[in-house]
């Protein structure tokens, strides 16, 4: 029976498992989003939020714990500097999981898990990157760049 067993141990053992969720957090991390079975980015969620909870503290002791789990410098100076204070005034509830449906292949479910708060953020660099780009080519001006923008947003989000 499963009485009180809070590990999703995903067939793997200890060790695997935690290289496993470490890179899972780093793709995170550095993506924003990413697509995983629904299994492995349930597993991930506590694990992300637990990091985001760390870099909130934002002092040295939950920097070296944060290093020592992800074993990577240059992923915990991001989610230090852009991924927890875009996060500040949330209490939790830091990830987005959105179910896909099921993989072609093995049918196994698929799922999007994604830092709610910078999904806004973004969205936002997304539009004024396209923005910037339409001005450059054409002598258009700026508000329709900026509404071709934006319904390329759309098109990006919807895929």
């Amino acid at each position: 029976m499963r009485h009180r067993s809070k590990t999703v141990k995903l067939k793997r053992n200890a060790s695997h498992r935690r290289a496993l969720l470490a890179n899972l957090a780093i793709s995170l991390i550095e993506h924003g989003r990413i697509k995983t079975t629904l299994g492995k980015a349930k597993a991930l969620r506590p694990v992300a939020e637990k990091l985001i909870t760390l870099a909130k503290r934002d002092d040295l002791h939950s920097r070296r714990l944060a290093i020592a789990f992800l074993r990577q410098k240059e992923t915990v100076q991001k989610l230090f500097s852009e991924t927890a204070p875009a996060s500040k005034d949330r209490q939790g509830g830091y990830c987005r999981i959105t179910k896909l449906g099921a993989r072609m292949s093995d049918s196994a479910p698929m799922a999007i898990i994604e830092w709610v708060d910078l999904a806004a953020v973004a969205e936002d660099a997304v539009v004024e990157e396209v923005a910037a780009k339409e001005v450059s080519e054409t002598p258009a001006p700026k508000k329709k760049a900026a509404k071709k923008a934006s319904e390329e947003v759309v098109e990006v989000a919807g895929e």
